[in-house]
């Protein structure tokens, strides 16, 4: 396993550290990041890590608005060879398993991974167990309902105070189990749940919605439906400019960690930011 408490936090320079997405599904939104073999998965983990990434995040079922559940054990099948390939291949890489379910993050964690994404923020109740036992890191991402139905009038009244309040009940729950909260990342959850003015504010408040500064911060925005509605970009494949303009802010807002399909591109944007300042 890597050693993973480094880059659990952004650069000495401030910049976040990058993670790649590994999508071993046939339905994930951006078409050009679904990946159908461990060959091809490794092949463009590697890529990834040459080009930046510190972390790569490994997922077997999409949660893209309207997405049907994957059963357990055909994640399994999905990630579990691909975790094990990369950990394999790449034994420094940090490796994100992205599930809900604690069935495949037990099995992913003794594949290989050293991080569970968990984008239902311990929905699954045997989760806690998990990452207890474990003594891994946990991202909490919050959703205002499932992936079916979250794009559905998703309201709220105070929307950083809600995801912050909500996120705060999970965290509670990791502490109370003797899970530190420097092993705990907070992530607001852009696009899950929330219109486009959710979106911008969550992003706008930055570290407001981590219920702990002792814990860590992720933003996930790469490529998503709010530059449809921002910037008129219907076609994923045109929304690369929007994500840079967004990722260009992770600084300033204390991001630690930015998950994105594009690690190049994101690379070269810190390192000119890095040039410049």
């Amino acid at each position: 396993m890597a050693d993973w408490r480094p880059i659990l936090n952004r650069r000495d320079d401030g910049l976040p550290r990058i993670m790649g997405i590994l999508n071993i599904t046939p339905d994930s939104f951006h078409a050009d990041s679904r990946i159908d073999s461990v060959a091809d998965a490794l092949a463009r983990g590697k890529r990834m890590v040459e080009n930046g990434a510190e972390w790569l995040d490994i997922g077997g079922e999409s949660t893209r608005p309207g997405a049907e559940p994957v059963a357990p054990d055909d994640e399994m099948q999905r990630v579990l060879p691909v975790v094990e390939a990369i950990r394999a291949a790449l034994p420094d890489v940090g490796i994100s398993i992205d599930t809900r379910r604690a069935s495949v993050a037990r099995a992913a964690l003794a594949a290989g991974a050293d991080m569970v994404n968990d984008v239902s923020a311990l929905s699954d109740t045997e989760m806690l167990d998990v990452v207890v036992e474990a003594g891994c890191p946990i991202c909490l991402m919050h959703m205002q309902g499932l992936p079916d139905d979250m794009q559905n009038d998703p309201s709220y009244g105070d929307v950083v105070a809600e995801v912050r309040s909500s996120l705060a009940v999970s965290a509670q729950a990791l502490l109370d189990a003797g899970v530190s909260a420097e092993r705990i990342i907070a992530d607001p959850g852009i696009g899950f749940g929330k219109l486009l003015e959710h979106n911008t504010a969550l992003l706008a408040a930055g570290r407001g919605i981590v219920p702990d500064e002792r814990m860590s911060m992720m933003w996930g925005v790469s490529r998503k439906r709010m530059f449809a509605h921002l910037l008129g970009r219907d076609d994923t494949r045109e929304r690369l400019a929007g994500s840079l303009g967004v990722a260009a802010l992770a600084p300033a807002k204390g991001v630690d960690i930015i998950r994105v399909h594009d690690v190049r591109e994101h690379a070269d944007l810190y390192a000119a930011m890095r040039a410049v300042e």
